[in-house]
């Protein structure tokens, strides 16, 4: 064989390796219902969930227990995901700086029992943008009379 076949099999065999790498990490977004019956299953799989924080009538975020002086490493939200369904979730990892400003958040994780363990949290925090316009805010320069 010639030097250049051997060179084109080798980068073909490295190409399919990185393709079923990538596969493999594939996971799927689902509702926290379709996580439920997965976890009922038995499939152990990673899921996207896509949700946003449960808050009160006042606007705040309600049921987020994070206690870092007891254990920062442990942190607890209740999340809602697109068909309204309430879901616990845990994250044994620190709070993200800035979740209670975040829109939209995708958890990746798998039910475990009755809650979700999320092993990543994705934030989609809110635009300094709104409707294409920046907010800005004009100061004017006075002189100062003597």
């Amino acid at each position: 064989m010639k030097l250049s076949h051997i060179i084109g099999i080798i980068v073909i065999a490295i190409a399919i390796g990185i393709v079923a790498t990538a596969t493999g990490d594939a996971s799927t977004y689902v509702t926290f219902g379709k996580a439920m019956s997965l976890a009922k299953d038995g499939d152990a799989d990673l899921v996207h969930v896509v949700g946003k924080v449960k808050k009160g009538a006042d606007g705040k975020a309600e049921g987020i227990l994070y206690q870092p002086q007891i254990d920062p490493n442990h942190f607890e939200f209740t999340l809602v995901d697109n068909e309204n369904k309430v879901q616990r979730c845990v994250y044994n990892s620190p709070k993200p700086q800035d979740f209670d400003r975040s829109e939209q958040i995708v958890v990746i994780g798998a039910m475990q029992g009755d809650h979700f363990q999320a092993q990543k949290i994705l934030l989609k925090c809110p635009s300094k943008y709104q409707d294409g316009k920046l907010d800005v805010t004009e100061h004017e320069a006075k002189t100062a009379k003597l």
